[in-house]
């Protein structure tokens, strides 16, 4: 019997109050953090769609692993425990754990990046560009044209643009050192990457005897897109397909703050010796020792369990069904989504949305601004602000401007879902009186994390009366 109610598949054990506020406490709150919800207190905010990052629920087995954890400094059982985990799911021959996932990418690329190198990739999430960049080479995006077109449907939209991939190859030898994709393509509208884009990429690498890499945060989710959309893949387990997308790859970066279902912790993995060996030397100067690097047993225990768990059918067919629910809800509602919706988050096109407003005021910061200031919901703009400042210091649009309401794992119920509904279609009502905003006060890299604003409206309104 199908039901159509989206049910948790999980029962709640442990519960933390949220605190309503007014729509004037909001507005100074908002003042305060100079229009930048990473700078609001967490206390401030009812849905906190912000990131999925670090910041969902762990289960009742992850927390008995924590008791578990092995504080040894060398050698510890709980590194053991990890490792096993994270071989068992990629094959990788060297495992090295991570405080999270940028500390990952950053170790990479210290060790094999040099200025002017080229690192291609679907679409080249904040941290990732900026470690590319800060050593200074370049990354470079590659999605397909469909990435590009919101509201166009196609089940893989997270694709690698493999003529493009091609060319880059062929034109610049010697100047890549590696390959990444980011499964799922979160700054592409957390899209999937199809199976055959993925070993057509890796053939594509190989031949070019460059090492192809991927950014694995959302392994899971990408896997369980592949089993419902992908022909030849609809009776194999979540498991079994993550384990031939990995088989493809010559390793990975990973934030175990997603997919590992932990609230902190990553790893990078990968097969070759001298990298390794390179990588492994770069990770004791900056993170620890080879066997905890930068993370507690307790945490290394907790990764262990959620990998496997990510995997679970019930919990990924319940995630992305409330995902999925809620785009319809947008879409019912006129509200201009990235389509289809991905794995982790909805993401509302804002240029279409709020046309009035021009790129260079920052259509979809001020979406989110509205977005908080209406409900008390905290979302993060994937846009100009994000990766419209160029490495030369100039500015230009970015290839789309995004609010991304980023779902926590196992955090929300549906009827905080049903609440978020009502506030985007009430904010869709009230766009025409949305207004921009200007920076006043930025940093020169991830601006987007402490820079301030202020709006544009000459009575400092965000909304028109």
């Amino acid at each position: 019997m199908h039901f159509k109610t989206i049910i948790e598949p999980f029962r709640i054990k442990t519960v933390e109050p949220i605190r309503r506020t007014t729509r004037e406490e909001r507005a100074i709150a908002l003042s305060e953090a100079g229009y930048n919800l990473f700078l609001l207190k967490a206390e401030d905010v009812l849905i906190d769609l912000l990131t999925d990052s670090g910041t969902g629920a762990m289960s009742s087995h992850q927390w008995a692993g924590m008791m578990r954890g092995d504080e040894s400094y060398a050698g510890a059982r709980s590194f053991f425990a990890f490792e096993e985990a994270v071989r068992e799911i990629t094959g990788f021959k060297h495992i090295i754990p991570t405080h999270q996932g940028r500390a990952a990418e950053r170790i990479l690329f210290g060790s094999v990046l040099k200025p002017g190198d080229i690192v291609p990739n679907n679409t080249h999430f904040d941290t990732t560009r900026a470690n590319v960049e800060y050593r200074k080479a370049i990354a470079l995006d590659l999605a397909i044209p469909e990435n590009r077109e919101p509201q166009r449907y196609h089940p893989f939209k997270g694709d690698i643009d493999l003529e493009a991939l091609e060319r880059t190859l062929v034109e610049n030898p010697g100047k890549v050192p590696l390959v990444m994709l980011t499964v799922t393509n979160n700054s592409g509208g957390g899209q999937p990457v199809s199976m055959a884009n993925i070993r057509a990429a890796s053939e594509l690498c190989h031949r070019h005897n460059t090492p192809f890499f991927l950014d694995a945060c959302r392994f899971a989710e990408n896997a369980w897109f592949i089993k419902m959309r992908e022909e030849g893949y609809a009776d194999k387990t979540p498991l079994e397909i993550a384990q031939e997308m990995f088989s493809y790859a010559d390793g990975c970066t990973m934030s175990a703050k997603k997919d590992g279902m932990a609230n902190i912790g990553g790893f990078l993995a990968l097969n070759d010796d001298d990298w390794a060996r390179r990588c492994k030397n770069m990770l004791i100067l900056t993170e620890g020792f080879p066997t905890y690097g930068g993370l507690a047993g307790y945490d290394l225990e907790a990764i262990a369990v959620g990998l496997r768990e990510a995997l679970d059918e019930d919990y990924l067919r319940y995630r992305i069904r409330s995902v999925e629910y809620l785009g319809e809800v947008c879409m019912e509602n006129n509200i201009p989504i990235i389509h289809p919706t991905g794995g982790h988050a909805v993401y509302i096109d804002a240029r279409a949305m709020l046309p009035h407003i021009p790129w260079n005021e920052y259509p979809a910061w001020a979406l989110s601004l509205a977005l908080y200031l209406e409900g008390g919901v905290r979302s993060v703009a994937i846009d100009t602000v994000m990766f419209g400042r160029q490495p030369d210091g100039s500015e230009k649009p970015a290839p789309l401007d995004l609010v991304r309401m980023a779902f926590p794992r196992r955090v929300y119920t549906q009827s905080h879902v049903d609440y978020l509904a009502e506030v985007l279609v009430y904010v869709n009502q009230v766009r025409e009186r949305i207004r921009g905003v200007r920076i006043t006060e930025e940093p020169p890299v991830l601006r987007h994390f402490t820079a301030r604003f202020e709006p544009i409206h000459p009575d400092g309104v965000l909304i028109n009366a």
